[in-house]
């Protein structure tokens, strides 16, 4: 019997190769914690892309609150950071904490993110804040480079056949406009109310 892994999923793309590897050896649950995707049309189309993955791959997927107002917080004064900086670190660590966490509480030995597959995101980063919030809530986290030996360009293909929405942007405000994000953010709240 294979063992529980919780794989946190960044987006349906992310997600193809990334379960495709990880289902070899254990049951793998995917796992939706990204409150940093905005405006909330683009999170519901990566979430719909992310539950087309799910079925495809047979496994299942959890969709955990979009606490969009937290990540703010959590990014607060750190808004002007280039891409992959200070800010992103903070992204990924909040979202690596709350996966640790729910693994804890829900009986999973292992965790993992499909993160460590964009080619421009920092894996060996991604791999030290994974393995810090799962060693604070007692599970294992698995190092993982899924970009390596084709990986990403197999996420490619496999979106193609799935037929996913494949984003142009990390998914935050600030990756995808980095002029007048406020006032967009605050439109966009408005909206939500």
């Amino acid at each position: 019997m294979k063992e529980k892994l919780l794989l946190h999923v960044c987006c349906g793309p992310c997600g193809t190769h990334s379960i495709s590897v990880m289902k070899e050896k254990y049951d793998v649950t995917a796992y939706w914690y990204n409150p940093n995707i905005h405006p909330y049309g683009e999170y519901e189309k990566r979430l719909d892309s992310a539950n087309i993955v799910a079925r495809n791959l047979e496994v299942p997927l959890i969709e955990d609150d979009y606490e969009v107002e937290n990540w703010f917080d959590q990014i607060k004064g750190f808004e002007e950071e280039p891409e992959g900086g200070k800010r992103c670190t903070i992204c990924f660590a909040m979202r690596l904490k709350k996966t640790a966490e729910y693994a804890k509480e829900h009986g999973f030995k292992y965790v993992t993110t499909t993160m460590t597959i964009s080619p421009h995101k920092n894996a060996e980063l991604i791999n030290k804040l994974g393995q810090f919030h799962c060693k604070n809530n007692g599970v294992k986290w698995i190092d993982s480079n899924f970009k390596k030996k084709d990986g990403f360009r197999r996420s490619v293909e496999m979106s193609k056949e799935m037929g996913l929405y494949r984003q142009r942007f990390c998914g935050c405000f600030y990756s995808r406009n980095p002029e007048g994000n406020n006032q967009e953010h605050q439109k966009n709240k408005d909206k939500q109310e």
